[in-house]
């Protein structure tokens, strides 16, 4: 493995040799990487995040496209105190923000793409492209955000035609025949009209041979496409349309026997093919007006998704269960919300926020040694509404003292029709049946303060509650199980963010503790063919976040992230005889790290015209899989790098991602008496040329 790599970059400097061979003594580093500013220009609210009282990270496209970022999954760790395992498919994608997170069932981390919510986690494992930047703010984001964000937000921003003009065009290969290919172009159809258009392909055999077939067990395709289009209808009114569909076609379930022993994932060896469909349809339609002293904004949106997943549910070579499970997914949302412009030292806003979610699962269990099926239907609309407000009180009492108050109140209204058959070659019985309804109301404040000195510096302390809305088991064995209820929390969080050098270098920090209520906990049912959620009694969780990122000289830009989470049960009552109290809160690292380098070499030769070297490692600290805190996962870190070069209109790049080919296991759970796992994706590497007109 090390020599591949190591002949990539030996390529790669070999021809910048010869092509600079004569102007290497006279060369000058002429650019400038500056720190970036960002700011939240959301549809909340428009403000710079190393002012705002909240703990809030930021990365530009550029970075990604550094980092070599394709998925979501893998800005796992390059965020202080957040995790994303790997699921084995794009079914499923557990976020986890201070470890505040939720494995099955409804998301406990919000994500929004462009303004579009995203509700149903088989939504949330898309491939990144023409991203221009990440936010993901950490902590409970009720107030302005509502259901099922008490861990946080990832805000997602794609690139916008006013910004960015122009045709990209980009080819990457790699090894385990990774082949991916895009293009977009970003155009003008007159003065007020821009639009934007883009699409990727990317194939992919797989990394972990099935020993059974043969085969590789997670081979992928995908494709993708979007557009927008942003047309400014008068000199206060602009219209902002999105609309992206993904296909995902690919294998997956890659797990193995565990071995408790050694904590290790064994080969996997089952023998049916195991699988993953989805098609998913997103549109949005953002409406802004801009009067005198305040703007008016809509955002509309509406999603459809459609999975198959058909799956070995033994993982083994015997011909036991095999499991189908269809789902169709309709989303439709509308908020409205009126606020202040900037430049006052009284800021407002008043928002409302209505949904409708519609979803239909269909799951068929095939007991192929009995010889019957079991066939389960659910119907399941939920709808809701809320009502927000949020006032921010500028230089209160003293120059740079602030206060923020917010306050939501929000409605769930849920449903579920279950239908269970049992069927074989020549009867069909129903076994159960239910229709359920469940309505949930909730208050969620939140209060911060925050004293900005002269010098710009700046310190802050908030409260907020978190909530997170109860509903329907799709997996239960009595009728207790069928439901769960609401979890509650106090996120207690106290910060500085301070320019220590200007331009040179900034420092951000946090402390926070969650004091958490009947926490929704992910547990097999009495069968152990599948898994249902259960209510803590008390949990707590308790850490520190640090950022620094800093650019000493020209050309050279670094970051260190790094997050540590205590979390643990306080109160929980497995059974009768089973008690976690005391235990540490499974999915959870105790501890995140991320330090990551990019070197720039402006006006390098004729030859070229720009070279930069990228190092990223990032660091996983121990984590246990279940509540018991039997099977874990030690620390460990994976090393990735990049070397690009440009001339002109073209850039020639060369990769390499876990460089160091660190084992790890990426997923675990429990399932029939058995451990499975799935192990970390290995060493791979690649090369891309991208040409930009």
């Amino acid at each position: 493995m090390w020599n591949k790599i190591v002949l990539f970059g030996c390529m790669l400097g070999f021809c910048a040799g010869i092509l600079c061979a004569e102007e290497l003594d006279t060369m000058k580093i002429s650019n400038l990487v500056e720190l970036d500013e960002v700011v939240i220009q959301s549809f909340k609210q428009d403000r710079r995040l190393e002012t705002a009282p909240l703990a809030a990270s930021a990365v530009n496209g550029a970075t990604l496209r550094h980092r070599e970022v394709t998925g979501i999954k893998e800005v796992s760790s390059l965020i202080p105190n957040l995790f994303i395992p790997d699921y084995g498919s794009k079914l499923t994608s557990p976020v986890y923000i201070r470890g505040i997170g939720s494995r099955i069932n409804a998301p406990s981390v919000g994500l929004y793409i462009d303004g579009v919510p995203f509700f149903e986690k088989s939504a949330f494992d898309f491939d990144f492209s023409e991203i221009d930047r990440i936010e993901v703010l950490r902590g409970p984001q009720g107030t302005l955000y509502g259901r099922n964000t008490m861990g946080g937000i990832i805000n997602v921003y794609t690139r916008s035609p006013r910004k960015y003009q122009g045709t990209n065009v980009s080819f990457t290969g790699g090894n385990y025949t990774y082949l991916k290919g895009s293009a977009s172009h970003y155009g003008t159809l007159s003065d007020r009209v821009v639009f934007a258009v883009s699409a990727d392909v990317q194939n992919q055999d797989g990394y972990f041979k099935n020993e059974y077939t043969g085969e590789k067990a997670d081979d992928l395709f995908s494709a993708s496409g979007r557009v927008r289009l942003e047309w400014e209808m008068t000199d206060r009114l602009t219209m902002r349309v999105m609309s992206s569909l993904d296909h995902t076609d690919q294998g997956g379930y890659p797990y193995a026997p565990y071995d408790s022993t050694k904590q290790v994932a064994d080969k996997v060896n089952y023998n049916d093919y195991s699988s993953y469909k989805r098609l998913l349809s997103t549109s949005g339609l953002n409406m802004d007006y801009r009067a005198d002293r305040f703007r008016v904004g809509s955002q509309t949106s509406f999603q459809y998704l459609s999975d198959d997943q058909e799956i070995d549910q033994d993982f083994s070579p015997a011909d036991r269960y095999f499991v189908t499970q269809k789902q169709k997914q309709r989303m439709f949302s509308e908020e409205l919300n009126v606020k202040s412009n900037l430049g006052t030292d009284y800021q407002w806003l008043f928002g409302a926020f209505a949904f409708y979610q519609g979803i239909d699962n269909t799951v068929r269990m095939n007991y192929k040694e009995r010889y019957y099926f079991t066939h389960k239907d659910y119907d399941m609309p939920t709808y809701g509404a809320a009502l927000y407000h949020q006032s921010v009180f500028n230089n209160l009492l003293t120059d740079g003292l602030s206060l923020t108050l917010g306050l939501r109140f929000d409605y769930e209204h849920a449903e579920n029709d279950y239908v269970a058959k049992k069927e074989t070659e020549t009867d069909s019985k129903e076994t159960d049946h239910f229709d359920a309804k469940l309505s949930f109301k909730q208050l969620t404040p939140k209060v911060a303060i925050q004293y900005t000195f002269p010098a710009g510096q700046m310190v802050y302390g908030t409260a907020t509650k978190g909530y997170k809305t109860g509903g329907f088991n799709t997996s239960f064995s009595t009728d207790a199980d069928r439901t769960f209820d609401p979890e509650y929390s106090w996120n207690y969080e106290v910060g500085a963010k301070a320019a220590l050098i200007p331009g040179v270098l900034s420092a951000e920090f946090a402390v926070f503790y969650i004091d958490w209520r009947k926490q929704q906990i992910s547990q097999s049912i009495a069968s152990e063919q599948g898994s249902m959620l259960k209510n803590a009694g008390k949990s707590e969780s308790k850490g520190v976040e640090l950022s620094l990122h800093g650019s000493p000289f020209n050309g050279f830009l670094w970051q260190l992230q790094y997050g540590y989470t205590h979390a643990k049960f306080k109160e929980y009552q497995r059974s009768a005889t089973i008690d976690y109290g005391g235990k540490f809160l499974p999915m959870v690292p105790r501890n995140t790290f991320s330090l990551s380098a990019d070197y720039t070499l402006s006006s390098v030769c004729k030859a070229i015209d720009r070279m930069t070297f990228s190092l990223a490692y990032t660091g996983t600290g121990k984590l246990y899989w279940t509540e018991a805190n039997e099977a874990s996962q030690s620390r460990y870190g994976l090393l990735n790098g990049k070397i690009s070069v440009t001339k002109g209109i073209a850039t020639l790049s060369v990769w390499a991602k876990n460089i160091t080919n660190t084992d790890y296991t990426a997923f675990y759970f429990e399932a029939m008496g058995s451990r499975f796992a799935q192990k970390g994706k290995p060493f791979t590497f690649g090369g891309s040329i991208a040409m930009s007109f």
